[in-house]
């Protein structure tokens, strides 16, 4: 086990968190801890942003990068000039350090970056590609002498993480991937902490519960399951048929968990929670970005609670949204509209503050004057509230827009080179009524009882549409299999009239309304993607990276909530406020044993079940020691591979994907994928970000180097500038018999059961 590594790497997060504190106390001067709990991924963010910028620059890359976001960081903390108390920090940074530990410890015990089972080989070489870059964007692994076509701003932060510490890419990537889960963890406890605390409810209390929610709890999928076990078939078979549950797997014992199955819930998506990510080992856009997003909402609810006379500190908290964004887009390109667009709408539309007096004063004096009908103490104004609702939304619409164009100006080259496109499709297969209940039911079991004991104190007009209104969405929904609609339309619904009305909610109920939006609006719309075209698949991925936002936004909500209603904070009549607050606990109780099974199911089971690395060599974060206990006839040629210096061209056996199968002809283009050394076609995504047919005359065009006559093998080494051809047991059970080694100026190197052929120069 590589202690000092470990170390050393939770010293330099810690550090640059330190680093990060006087600006972080300056930008969330209003929050309970000054917003220490903030400072890893501030730091990060900037590392990120700065070291993407400056690697547009050719040669500038890598230690270049690296300083100069350093410093930046370092002129920005002398620039606020705040003094730091390292008392409130201490309490973030000991989240910080035992989330880290949490995930060093499960690592350890499955460290490889094997193919099958998520997608770490893509991981993994984008780190090691941008380990062996100076120039941004770095050269695809998977598709040599083209730049990367994928979002890569976490595997950058990675790799420069990797640069800082002096630590090979074998256990950076363990090491980078308990870093941005810990400054995860510790955003989640200091965004619920923080709003808990400006609603005089326990700030630790709602801290502790936001990180658990986050970091530990599950779905229902494994509490459904021990209910099942526990009570008569009798009872469950009904209920599961009521709820469109037909897989309830009625004979599950606790024996037959896998910690797989509780994110294949709603069919044909991936509905993946923060602890199986990280149990599961990727190094993945949606694992990396959550911190960031985070960040962006702690951004927003500081301009929400920045009075409407501070115009100058509100526009430029607002303006930080847009670098960050910019940055969440390169990081992971699905949370993108959240952090750019929805988010801040939402803030801006729902803030104390009214939107339009972020404008300029001779703007607003030629502007119509917005009815003056603003709700004031839960009281509605029929007669102006349409103009007033339109001219906050609208207002809120044009600046979130606004931050749109300034986050895709800071970051354009991506937009304008990496980003690969893909057209919308609509009205996909929608999922269960069952299936959303699992996935999401235990977040609004907090958010309906928390919400209707708020309209307690809402105007009449309030409470009649909140009630007419859900109960439109629910019928309707229910009528037409609309079950997004009918589960959580209400919430949105009841959460938006709240907000506008000035009921005692508060920004916790913009990240409700937030994710509800995302949950509805994915049964309607996504992202199309021609391999999954016209099959039940149609929207895996875009279930799969947006509900990772929901999780995001929804965990630090529901620990205010259930906070709020365990001490009966919300404005409820004085005499039901014991019996609410008793209630409260009960839930409070219930959701953490219920969404804790998993936990206490998956990690025993995950210590358990030690990965082959492990029971060869013991505990240990080295990503890549599988290849030498797995595959022990290739490990000493890629290493061969990985000692090149620079970016040569090599060839390996395509079409590869999840499989690494030699004797079946699989080879999963691992000389490319462990190495970052770039292969002329190697992974099927390639077709994807670039074309079906690009890909494809790739593909051929290897088969033909590896088979082909002399003269098309001398052509398509000229045209693909190959200097190594791989030929491994993948290759040869793929491609019988191989002939390059036959051409002349070519010149074949031995390394276990694989032979390299090397090209020489004038070939």
């Amino acid at each position: 086990m590589e202690y000092g590594y470990v170390v050393v790497w939770l010293v330099a997060y810690l550090a640059l968190g330190a680093a990060a504190l006087p600006v972080a106390g300056w930008l969330f001067a209003d929050f309970h801890d000054r917003g220490a709990a903030f400072a890893v991924p501030l730091a990060l963010a900037t590392l990120g942003l700065v070291g993407y910028l400056v690697g547009q620059v050719p040669g500038a890359f890598g230690y270049p990068a690296l300083v100069a976001g350093l410093v930046v960081l370092g002129g920005a903390a002398y620039r606020a000039g705040e003094s730091v108390d390292l008392r409130r920090a201490a309490v973030p940074a000991g989240v910080f350090a035992l989330a880290f530990l949490f995930v060093v410890g499960i690592r350890a015990l499955d460290p490889a970056v094997t193919p099958l089972g998520g997608e770490k080989f893509i991981d993994f070489g984008l780190l090691k590609s941008l380990l062996r870059a100076d120039t941004l964007p770095p050269e695809d692994m998977w598709f040599a002498g083209e730049p990367v076509r994928y979002y890569y701003g976490g595997h950058l932060l990675a790799s420069l993480l990797a640069r800082l510490t002096v630590t090979p890419a074998r256990l950076a990537y363990n090491l980078a991937l308990a870093g941005f889960y810990a400054a995860v963890v510790t955003a989640a406890y200091g965004l619920a902490a923080t709003v808990a605390a400006s609603q005089d409810a326990p700030p630790r209390v709602a801290g502790a519960l936001g990180a658990f929610l986050f970091g530990v709890a599950g779905n229902l999928f494994t509490a459904g399951r021990v209910a099942g076990w526990l009570l008569p078939d009798a009872v469950v078979g009904p209920v599961a048929g009521l709820l469109g549950l037909a897989d309830a797997n009625l004979g599950w014992t606790p024996a037959d968990f896998y910690y797989w199955d509780a994110t294949r819930v709603i069919e044909g998506t991936i509905n993946e929670f923060p602890l199986f990510a990280y149990l599961n080992g990727d190094l993945h856009a949606h694992m990396m970005s959550t911190n960031f997003l985070l960040l962006g909402a702690a951004l927003l609810y500081a301009y929400w609670q920045t009075p409407e006379s501070a115009r100058g500190r509100r526009l430029l908290l607002l303006g930080l949204v847009a670098p960050l964004a910019g940055y969440v887009g390169v990081v992971n390109t699905w949370s993108f509209p959240s952090a750019a667009l929805g988010l801040p709408f939402l803030a801006v539309a729902f803030a104390p503050a009214r939107p339009w007096t972020l404008l300029p004063a001779r703007v607003q004096e030629r502007l119509p004057t917005p009815a003056a009908a603003e709700p004031d103490g839960g009281t509605l104004s029929a007669a102006g509230f349409v103009r007033t609702e339109l001219a906050r939304s609208g207002t809120a619409l044009g600046f979130a827009v606004a931050l749109v164009v300034l986050a895709v100006a800071w970051t354009l080259p991506f937009w304008t080179g990496t980003a690969s496109g893909r057209p919308l499709g609509v009205l996909p297969p929608g999922a269960s009524l069952g299936g959303l209940a699992v996935v999401h039911g235990a977040f609004l079991a907090a958010f309906f009882p928390y919400l209707a004991a708020a309209s307690a104190g809402a105007a009449r007009s309030v409470r009649r549409v909140a009630v007419a209104g859900s109960l439109l969405l629910v019928v309707a929904g229910l009528a037409l299999e609309a079950y997004a609609v009918a589960l959580v339309g209400p919430v949105l619904l009841v959460g938006w009239l709240l907000l506008r009305s000035r009921a005692d909610v508060g920004f916790e109920t913009v990240l409700v309304v937030g994710g509800a939006g995302i949950v509805i609006l994915v049964e309607y719309v996504y992202v199309a993607e021609p391999t999954y075209a016209g099959t039940k698949f149609a929207r895996l991925n875009t279930v799969f990276k947006t509900y990772a936002q929901v999780w995001a936004l929804w965990a630090p909500a529901a620990a205010v909530a259930l906070t709020r209603l365990a001490g009966a904070a919300p404005s409820v009549p004085a005499v039901e406020e014991r019996h609410l607050a008793l209630a409260g606990r009960g839930l409070l109780a219930l959701l953490v044993v219920s969404t804790g099974l998993y936990a206490v199911h998956a990690v025993p089971a995950h210590v358990d079940r030690t990965s082959p690395t492990a029971n060869e060599l013991g505990p240990t974060l080295d990503a890549t020691a599988f290849v030498d206990v797995t595959h022990p006839g290739e490990a000493p040629a890629i290493d061969y591979v990985d000692s090149l210096s620079g970016r040569p061209t090599i060839v390996t056996a395509a079409p590869a994907g999840y499989r690494w199968r030699p004797s079946e002809g699989e080879g999963a283009s691992a000389p490319a994928s462990l190495t970052g050394v770039p292969t002329v076609a190697g992974w099927f995504h390639e077709a994807q970000y670039r074309s079906d047919a690009a890909y494809e005359a790739r593909v051929n065009d290897v088969a033909r180097i590896y088979t082909g006559t002399p003269a098309e093998q001398r052509r398509l080494i000229r045209k693909y500038d190959v200097e190594y051809v791989y030929v491994g047991p993948a290759e040869r059970a793929r491609y019988g018999e191989i002939t390059v080694g036959q051409l002349d100026g070519v010149r074949a190197v031995e390394r276990g059961d694989v032979v390299i052929y090397v090209v020489e120069d004038g070939e």
